[in-house]
C-alpha cells in the first residue's frame, strides 16, 4: 500500500491494522483484546496477550537461523575497546545477568535502576530485566546525585546496577561516589547495588549494601523467559516536569514491541540483517528504542559507541563507525550534526572513509534547521529525513515512510504524520480552542487513542498524567510543541508552545528565527529567545555560535544577521539584538536549553536543569546579561 492508504486503515481501522503488526512478532499467545480501556479510561493495546520482550528480541532469533549474526557492537573510542556479540552470546549473557538478579530477589513487576555508561553491561542488564519481567529505569550516567535520588525515591527500585566511572572527552566521571550520595539523599533505600569495575583500580565499597558485580554473576546460572502481559510494564524513563519532579513515562510490553518492530522498516527502511546506528545514548529514549529494542527485534545489528562526534579523536570519528560496520542508517540529533559542520565545515574528514553502506541520514531530538538540512545534503549525497518524536511516544510522531514509499523531503519539515498519529493543530490552549486550516500556526495535539508504544500513565501519579497530558483538549494528546501542517499534510514543528514570543500583538515563532539565522554562512548553531519589553511585550535575542576560521568581525556578523532576519521576516520580528558565544548551553541530548536562556536574560529565577551537558555554559549568557 501507499502511504496515504496505510495511514487511512490505521486511522479508520486501528485494530485490525495493529494487529496485522502484532502478528509479526513471536507471542506465547497471542493478544485477544487488541485495545482496550482500564478504569481510569486510558487506552491499552495487545492487554491480555503473554509475551516476553527479551525473548523476542534475542531468543527467536537464535531459534530461527540468526545465532550466528552480530547482535550488538560495543565501540569506545574512549575506552579503546570494541568487541562483538553474536545473538547467541548476547542471549546467553543476558540469561546469565538475569539469573544474577533472580539470586537476588528481583522478580516481576520490581524495579531495577540502572546507572551506568555506554557499556554492553547496560545493553544486558536492561534485557535481563526485561527476561525477568522486571521493570528497568536507567538513569543517564553521571546524573547530579539529587537528581538520581529524584528517581530512586520515585521508582523504589529493589536492586540498582552501577558501574564504576564512565568517560568523558578528558575526564572520567565517577559514578560510584554520586550514587553513594544519592543514597545518603534518598528516603527509599535498595536491597542491594551491585557495581561494575571497569578497571582493577580500588573503590570504596559499603559491605551491608554492595556487592561486586563480577563475583555476584559467577556465583549465577542462566534463566528462562518469564511471560508477562502485553500490558505488563517492560521501564519507567523519566522526563524532565514542569514541576521540577521528573516525570516517569511508562511504556507497556506488548504495544513497544509491536511499534517497534513496525518502524525498523516503515520508517527506517531497515531489513534483518542489516547495521543500524542510532548515535545517541541508552540514558535517553533514543537509546531505549533504537540502540536497544527495535534494531534487536528486527533482527539487525546494531552499534553501541562510547563517544562523542568530535575529539573521540575528531569530527571524522562517526565516518569512521559507518565505514568500519558498513552501517546504512545513522540515526543521531541535530547538535551532533552541527558540532561536526563547527569542526569541519567542508566535510573534508568524511572524504577520507568509504561511506558506500551508508543509505540515509536520520536526525530527530529537537528541530532539524534548514542550514544545517541544506549541508547535510550537498555534502554527502544522501536523503537527509527530519522526524519527530518524544519521550512520552517512544517513536516517531511524524517521519518520511521510506520503508513504505519513496516520499518528498521538504526541508524544515518534519516529515507526515505516521500510521497510528492523527495529527492536528489547535488554536489555542484551552478546551474550548479549534481546529485550525492548513499552514496555520497553533499548538499540536494528537487525536485518542494513541498508537502502541505511547505512554500510558505517569509512574504513580494518573491524575497528573490527565492533567499534562489529557485535560487540555478532550479526545487529544497535547504535545507541548508548536507549529502548522501544510497543505500535503506535512508538519512542522517549530519548537515549544513557549517559544512562540508576542511582538506588538504579533505571534511569531522563535524556531522561525531561527532558521533565518542559520542561513549566514559563518553561523554553526544559534538560539532565539523572547526578553520581555515594556513596550512591545517581548523582543527577539539572538546568540549564535560560528564556524571555525572566520575572519569577518563580530559587529559586521551580528549587522548582516539583523539584516537578514529584516529581509526574510519582515521588520514586524524586530530583530536587533544578537550575541556570538562561544557555546550554547545544552541537555546531555542535545537539546539547547532556550528555556533557561530566557529566564536569565528576563532576569528571572530559575534553576540549573538536572540534564544540562556544561553547568559553566551558562556562566557566558549570564556575564553577557549582567555587561549588555
Amino acid at each position: 500500500m501507499t502511504y496515504k492508504e496505510t495511514f487511512k486503515t490505521a486511522k479508520n481501522h486501528p485494530e485490525i491494522f495493529w494487529k496485522e503488526q502484532a502478528d509479526n512478532l513471536d507471542w506465547f499467545r497471542p493478544p485477544q483484546k487488541i485495545l482496550s480501556q482500564d478504569e481510569y479510561g486510558i487506552d491499552h493495546w495487545f492487554a491480555d496477550g503473554e509475551m516476553n520482550t527479551a525473548y523476542m528480541a534475542l531468543d527467536y532469533h537464535v531459534n530461527n537461523g540468526r545465532a550466528d549474526q552480530t547482535a550488538l557492537i560495543y565501540d569506545s573510542p574512549v575506552n579503546q575497546s570494541k568487541k562483538h556479540y553474536s545473538y547467541r552470546e548476547l542471549r546467553d549473557e543476558v540469561a546469565l545477568c538475569a539469573g544474577m538478579l533472580q539470586n537476588l530477589g528481583v522478580t516481576k513487576g520490581e524495579r531495577v535502576i540502572i546507572y551506568m555508561p555506554m557499556i554492553p553491561e547496560a545493553v544486558i542488564s536492561m534485557l535481563a530485566c526485561a527476561r525477568l519481567g522486571a521493570i528497568h529505569s536507567v538513569v543517564f550516567g553521571g546524573f547530579a546525585a539529587q537528581e538520581l535520588a529524584h528517581r530512586i525515591n520515585d521508582a523504589k527500585p529493589k536492586l540498582i546496577l552501577c558501574a564504576t566511572y564512565g568517560i568523558e572527552v578528558n575526564r572520567r566521571i565517577e559514578y560510584k561516589p554520586l550514587l553513594d550520595k544519592a543514597l545518603e539523599i534518598a528516603t527509599h533505600a535498595p536491597n542491594h547495588c551491585v557495581i561494575y569495575q571497569r578497571d582493577s583500580a580500588p573503590i570504596k565499597m559499603n559491605p551491608a549494601l554492595d556487592l561486586d558485580w563480577q563475583q555476584t554473576l559467577a556465583q549465577a546460572q542462566a534463566v528462562d523467559c518469564t511471560p508477562v502481559k502485553g500490558s505488563d510494564l517492560l521501564y519507567i524513563l523519566y522526563t524532565s516536569g514542569t514541576t521540577g519532579k521528573p516525570k516517569g513515562v511508562v511504556r507497556e510490553n506488548g504495544g513497544h514491541a509491536v511499534a517497534m518492530k513496525y518502524s525498523m522498516k516503515a520508517i527506517y527502511d531497515i531489513n534483518p540483517g542489516e547495521v543500524f546506528w542510532a548515535a545517541s545514548d541508552i540514558g535517553w529514549v533514543v537509546g531505549h528504542s533504537y540502540i536497544v529494542y527495535a534494531p534487536l527485534l528486527q533482527g539487525c545489528t546494531t552499534v553501541l559507541y562510547e563517544g562523542k562526534p568530535i575529539c573521540t579523536p575528531d569530527a571524522g570519528a562517526f565516518w569512521r563507525v559507518v565505514e568500519e560496520y558498513k552501517v546504512k542508517a545513522l540515526f543521531t540529533a541535530p547538535t551532533a550534526f552541527r558540532a561536526i559542520k563547527k569542526e569541519d565545515p567542508d566535510a573534508q574528514l568524511a572524504q577520507k572513509y568509504d561511506l558506500s553502506s551508508l543509505e540515509t541520514l536520520f536526525s530527530a531530538g529537537e528541530r532539524l534547521d534548514p542550514p544545517t538540512h541544506q549541508w547535510l545534503s550537498e555534502n554527502f549525497k544522501l536523503p537527509v529525513i527530519d522526524h519527530w518524536w518524544q519521550t512520552e511516544t517512544g517513536w516517531a510522531i511524524s517521519a518520511n515512510m521510506r520503508g513504505i514509499e519513496e516520499m518528498p523531503v521538504k526541508v524544515g519539515s518534519a516529515g507526515v504524520p505516521c500510521p497510528g498519529y492523527v495529527v492536528e493543530i489547535f488554536d489555542s490552549m484551552t478546551t474550548t480552542s479549534k481546529v485550525l486550516a492548513a499552514n496555520t500556526h497553533g499548538n499540536i495535539a494528537i487525536k485518542l487513542p494513541l498508537p502502541p508504544s505511547c505512554l500510558t500513565t505517569i509512574w504513580g501519579d494518573v491524575p497528573r498524567f490527565k492533567a499534562d497530558y489529557l485535560n487540555t483538549y478532550p479526545g487529544y494528546y497535547v504535545s507541548g510543541d508548536g507549529g502548522y501542517l501544510d497543505e500535503d499534510g506535512y508538519l512542522f514543528v517549530m519548537g515549544r508552545t513557549d517559544d512562540v514570543i508576542n511582538i506588538a500583538g504579533h505571534r511569531l515563532s522563535t524556531g522561525e528565527m531561527e532558521e533565518v539565522i542559520g542561513k549566514h554562512n559563518a553561523i554553526a548553531e544559534c538560539a532565539v529567545i523572547g526578553r520581555n519589553d515594556d513596550l512591545k511585550g517581548q523582543m527577539p535575542v539572538g546568540f549564535v555560535v560560528l564556524k571555525n576560521g572566520i575572519e569577518v568581525t563580530e559587529q559586521q556578523i551580528i549587522k548582516e544577521l539583523i539584516q537578514l532576519v529584516r529581509d526574510e521576516i519582515g521588520a514586524v520580528a524586530s530583530f536587533k539584538e544578537a550575541y556570538i558565544v562561544s557555546r550554547l548551553p545544552k541537555t546531555r541530548s542535545g537539546k539547547i536549553l532556550r528555556k533557561t536562556i530566557r529566564h536569565i536574560f528576563n532576569d528571572e529565577a530559575f534553576t540549573i536543569p538536572s540534564t544540562i551537558e556544561d553547568p559553566t555554559s551558562l556562566e557566558e549568557i549570564e556575564n553577557l546579561q549582567l555587561t549588555e
